[in-house]
């Protein structure tokens, strides 16, 4: 495999590593200065470095949060591979890649109507989420996949 090769198949992953990366890096450099802030005799420094703390607490839970949310989306989506229920990828694109708006929007009517005949079913939030994504609705579809998920720990399927 030649280092485009690998680049292409692991594109999101490398993303997703760099951008942790970079967040890591800053909650370490924010986690520093509160304690330098905090050290200070001023009460105003203290009082600015003790509300600088909660700055990095938040994106440590935001990262930690994402992250398992990332891991679990993968499992489904390999139990739905092997399952052979992952959604067909042949809607047409454009030459820069993008999914024609149309065509998704056409396709959507057939994911909405299985999620609404099987509501308790992960697998159909699951493909419903896709056609979210395809249609650009990306805050429905992190929505419909968040439920998917619930639904999979619910099934004892995500233990």
């Amino acid at each position: 495999m030649t280092a485009v090769e690998f680049y292409r198949q692991h594109q999101a992953k490398l993303g997703v590593l760099l951008i942790t990366a970079l967040l890591v890096f800053w909650l370490a450099v924010a986690f520093q200065r509160s304690f330098l802030l905090l050290g200070d005799p001023e009460p105003v420094a203290k009082a600015i470095g003790a509300a600088y703390l909660l700055l990095p607490c938040i994106g440590a839970w935001a990262l930690i949060r994402e992250l398992l949310f990332g891991a679990q989306t993968q499992r489904m989506a390999r139990r739905l591979e092997a399952e052979g229920g992952l959604p067909v990828d042949d809607l047409p694109r454009t030459p820069s890649g993008r999914i024609v708006r149309s065509a998704a929007d056409a396709a959507f009517p057939a994911y909405q109507a299985e999620a609404e005949a099987d509501p308790e079913n992960w697998r159909t939030w699951f493909r419903l989420s896709c056609a979210y994504d395809a249609a650009g609705d990306r805050k429905r579809a992190r929505r419909a996949m968040r439920d998917a998920a619930k639904l999979y720990r619910q099934d004892g399927d995500g233990a």
